[in-house]
């Protein structure tokens, strides 16, 4: 990009910034501007574009399409600086400090989060909604960044736009939904829509030129005596057909079945009224119903009732000429700004910060019940993320407690739902319900306008039922946590009765022993065993005396050669061929075993095995602190192992060093380590407080010698007071 280029781009934006948002910090926008720019200097896109192109456009969008502030654009111009260039989130933060930095980081966080449908961690919902809840315009960045990247997907390979229109659909589309960003959702449906079914996307864009002139001409004639109407009552207004969108037409003629002539609610109108007085958009519901007559079933004020995500605005169907239904929306201007712009505009209306902050608050709290069940991990991740689709897609229906408090939930909650949005605790014990007046069951789909009282006893508890009718996440995962806080009671109370019953039959039998013995006998763990006894499914007294039969005549093991095996020599015949590295009995032989990471022996500990199931010979320390414990509870398992010559092998060992705090004493530490034998260091964690400073130093060793001149070297450094090897 040469400099007039430059120039000109930083200008046009400062520009854009100066128009649509309230202040602008110019030094700011300039500094990030430069300092991406540099970044990205030698990184082109797959259109062969300078890179430094997209987050510039991307600020474009932030700047003009979802305005808030300065730090968005700011922000925006660096969102890809820490995923594609040698820049990392520290050095951002020290060039623009900790809110542009965070905002970055989020943003490059939900990148990570996103990158396939198949999300395999709960962990990655609580990263996105801590990004959210820290700063929500991280969220506005993405958008921005998603929008444009959907704009320029044409330049990337076929199957790549697929995964991407899809992840867009599914994902970015709900979002923007939520946050009231109406015209980024239909624009991201829509290039959605156009790669992953171009055939349709084709002939519905081909109707709808063809049928444009025909179109416009009807608009222009419905609007006709309404514009008269209303300018003869004095009124500021603006007209205009608002088009249909290609995702949404396509989904109505699959919905209905029905070929796009058929489709009667392609004609729309929207009426923006320049006024803040919201009564006025009334008059004009009066004034338009009086002109044409109305669908009494297709009206609908979002006006007294606003969506969660702000949106409010008068919505009616009439009969226009020639019998045509036509969709007319009533509104002001800021209304409609809120409508267009979402959560940006909606705060830009504010008149202070703390009604800002207490809007924001509002919202992060909304958002966080969305991902209150992922937070917790408490459902299956393929189940959440379809549960988490359909939350952010839901229609809204308004509710009424018997005092009068409105209450908004998704279409098709239930009582369950309700009882649970008035509190945990009125859900848990939810009993039976009245709706506007008459009891009715559980499972009862609400509708809007319904007055709902829930009837509680303190005796009852959450049914699994309710689960399968519940809608919403906190409904769900108030009862999922019940479920699995009561099986664990259950669980608890079955492990007291088998121990008990054990005792009293004066059976002998470690938990590994009745691990292999659930598993002959297909039972799916020891949780589900302790559950069935205290269910009465299974019967323990049969279970002891099963086990006491085969103690007491234990089936033997014939190899080919016709010799009987005992237990330990058939472990140690499955156990061979693994590898070396461990002397039994005196000799060195091919036995599976690994190392105990509870305190990781090397070569020179004094060492001992553990017979285990399924792992071979467990290696520990002697003096390792479980190996006391197990020599209690099954002293018969422990077999005499020793360590062989040096074969070349590395272990791994820890050292724990403190001491006072320096400049360079990191770098002394690791030469240190590093100039003996060429010692590898495999992590290091180092925390600094005041002029002291404790860290660990995870190194690969041969033997205790070996780690003890390390020891020794660290000691010798100025200002370490300790240098010791650690367990964990």
């Amino acid at each position: 990009m040469t400099n007039a280029k430059f120039k000109k781009k930083l200008d046009d934006l400062l520009l854009v910034c100066k128009k649509n948002l309230p202040k602008v910090d110019e030094a700011l926008i300039r500094r990030a501007f430069e300092f991406g720019f540099d970044a990205h200097r030698n990184d082109i896109r797959a259109s062969g574009e300078p890179f430094f192109d997209h987050p510039y456009q991307v600020a474009r969008i932030v700047a003009e399409e979802i305005p808030l502030d300065d730090v968005s654009v700011a922000s925006a111009l660096l969102h890809d600086v820490a995923e594609d260039t040698e820049y990392q989130i520290k050095d951002i933060r020290a060039e623009f400090g900790d809110t542009i930095a965070d905002i970055v980081d989020g943003a490059t966080k939900i990148s990570d989060i996103f990158k396939s449908h198949d999300v395999t961690q709960a962990e990655s919902y609580r990263k996105m909604l801590l990004s959210m809840v820290d700063d929500v315009r991280v969220m506005l960045v993405k958008f921005a960044d998603r929008l444009h990247n959907m704009r320029t997907l044409e330049y990337l390979h076929p199957e790549k736009q697929k995964r991407m229109a899809r992840e867009t659909l599914d994902i970015y589309a709900p979002f923007a939904h939520r946050f009231g960003l109406a015209n980024i959702k239909w624009e991201l449906e829509d290039l959605s829509f156009k790669y992953l079914n171009r055939e349709a996307y084709d002939m519905i864009a081909s109707e709808l030129k063809s049928r444009r002139r025909e179109r416009e001409h009807y608009i222009a004639k419905f609007a006709a005596p309404i514009e008269k109407r209303l300018k003869e009552h004095g009124m500021k207004f603006e007209v205009n057909g608002r088009p249909k969108h290609f995702y949404s037409i396509y989904n109505k003629m699959s919905a209905r079945n029905k070929p796009l002539e058929d489709v009667y609610d392609l004609f729309a109108v929207r009426i923006i009224l320049d006024t803040d007085d919201s009564n006025e958009c009334f008059k004009v519901y009066g004034t338009v119903t009086d002109i044409y007559i109305p669908n009494p079933e297709r009206f609908k004020n979002y006006i007294s009732v606003p969506k969660k995500n702000g949106y409010q605005s008068i919505h009616t169907t009439v009969v226009g000429p020639e019998g045509k239904m036509v969709e007319v929306q009533i509104r002001t201007r800021a209304m409609h700004e809120v409508a267009e712009k979402g959560v940006a505009a909606h705060w830009m209306y504010k008149e202070t910060n703390s009604a800002i902050d207490e809007e924001l608050s509002n919202w992060v709290n909304w958002v966080r019940e969305i991902f209150e069940s992922a937070s917790e991990g408490q459902v299956p991740t393929q189940q959440l993320m379809e549960s988490f689709k359909l939350t952010l897609y839901q229609d809204e229906i308004y509710l009424f407690t018997p005092k009068g408090d409105l209450k908004i939930l998704p279409k098709g909650a239930t009582p369950v739902d309700f009882a649970y949005e008035i509190h945990s605790k009125v859900g848990d014990h939810c009993l039976a319900a009245k709706v506007n007046g008459r009891i009715v069951p559980l499972d009862t789909q609400l509708k809007s306008g319904d007055q709902v009282e829930i009837i509680t006893s303190k005796n009852q508890t959450p049914n699994p039922d309710w689960e399968k009718f519940a809608v919403t996440h906190k409904a769900k995962s108030h009862i999922r946590r019940w479920i699995k806080e009561e099986q664990r009671k259950l669980i608890e109370e079955g492990r007291a009765l088998w121990e008990r019953k054990v005792k009293k039959a004066k059976l002998s039998i470690s938990e590994d022993d009745l691990n292999r013995f659930l598993h002959e006998k297909k039972i799916e763990n020891i949780g589900m065993f302790y559950l069935g006894i205290r269910q009465e499914k299974i019967e323990v007294d049969a279970i002891i005396k099963m086990i006491q039969d085969e103690q007491k005549h234990p089936q033997p093991v014939v190899t080919e050669e016709g010799k009987i095996e005992g237990l330990f020599n058939r472990f140690i015949t499955t156990a061979r061929g693994i590898s070396s590295g461990i002397m039994l009995n005196g000799t060195q032989e091919g036995i599976m075993h690994n190392y105990a990471k509870c305190c990781h022996p090397i070569p020179g500990d004094d060492v001992v095995g553990f017979i285990t199931t399924g792992e071979g010979i467990k290696i520990h320390r002697r003096n390792c602190k479980n190996i006391r414990l197990m020599m209690q509870i099954d002293a018969n398992r422990f077999v005499d192992v020793a360590w062989p010559a040096d074969n070349g092998v590395m272990f791994v060992a820890g050292l724990k060093v403190s001491g006072v705090d320096r400049p360079g004493m990191l770098s002394d530490i690791t030469h240190a380590i590093s100039s003996y034998l060429n010692t590898n260091i495999r992590s290091v964690n180092l925390d600094s407080r005041d002029s002291s400073f404790e860290g660990t130093f995870i190194l690969y060793v041969k033997d205790t010698e070996h780690l003890n001149r390390i020891s020794d070297k660290i000691r010798r450094i100025k200002g370490v007071t300790r240098a010791e090897r650690f367990e964990e």
